[in-house]
């Protein structure tokens, strides 16, 4: 019988980028600054960076919650950069790596998970998730074990 996760994937960490509560997420609320401007959250960094128009992104920055900055950035009626299909993963691990060097508790909690792999358990997004049948590309989840080798690599140094 053919296992339902592949053998590599059993002991995997498995999140939720949306869980407030869990510190590698990135709606956590750990604060940290970046380009000059204080984020209050991953996602609402995320985001902003969506948009070259600066008041677009200061509105997304000072959003109340993570959930409503994410809702921001969805907006059909604003005109993203150009770029993004092709920075959004830099920009991604850009925010997780300075969460991390802000926060200690959020480095180690990182480091805490070993060399396992991480997984972005979302059963709609398939982009930055798993997707519902486990064939997503799951980019958080690499873009956090890539953070945690940057960080691992800096802790020999």
């Amino acid at each position: 019988m053919t296992p339902i996760f592949p053998p590599n994937e059993i002991d995997a960490v498995y999140l939720s980028r949306s869980d407030v509560l869990n510190d590698l997420g990135t709606f956590s609320r750990h604060p940290f600054l970046l380009d000059g401007v204080e984020w209050p959250s991953v996602e609402h960094y995320y985001q902003a960076m969506k948009f070259d128009d600066q008041d677009y992104r200061d509105k997304i920055r000072r959003a109340d919650h993570p959930k409503q900055a994410r809702k921001l950035g969805r907006t059909r009626f604003k005109r993203r950069r150009g770029d993004w299909k092709q920075v959004k993963t830099t920009v991604m691990t850009r925010g997780v790596y300075i969460k991390c060097r802000t926060h200690a508790d959020v480095a180690a909690a990182l480091l805490e998970t070993d060399d396992k792999i991480l997984v972005e358990n979302s059963n709609y997004d398939y982009f930055w998730g798993c997707g519902r049948d486990r064939r997503g590309k799951n980019a958080y989840g690499t873009v956090l074990m890539n953070v945690r080798q940057k960080l691992l690599e800096e802790l020999d140094n």
